[in-house]
């Protein structure tokens, strides 16, 4: 069977291969049983947002600035 082109640079396009993927590998109900696998992650994450320091608009704008240049 040909396999369709996925744009990698579409996060939506890559979520619906993957899900083809393993519809086609496990079949549909052994692929919702793997996808209930997932991790329900744990902590607050509300909370532990807050308690982060808030950056300035300098240190944002510096920060690009430095992804831009690859440093």
């Amino acid at each position: 069977m040909a396999q369709a082109r996925v744009n990698y640079s579409n996060p939506i396009e890559i979520r619906m291969a993957g899900y083809a993927a393993l519809r086609e590998a496990l079949g549909p109900v052994g692929a919702i049983q793997f996808l209930q696998q997932g991790s329900s992650g744990s902590g607050d994450y509300t909370k532990e947002k807050y308690e982060q320091p808030q950056p300035t608009l300098d240190e944002i704008i510096a920060e690009i600035d430095a992804t831009e240049s690859g440093d």
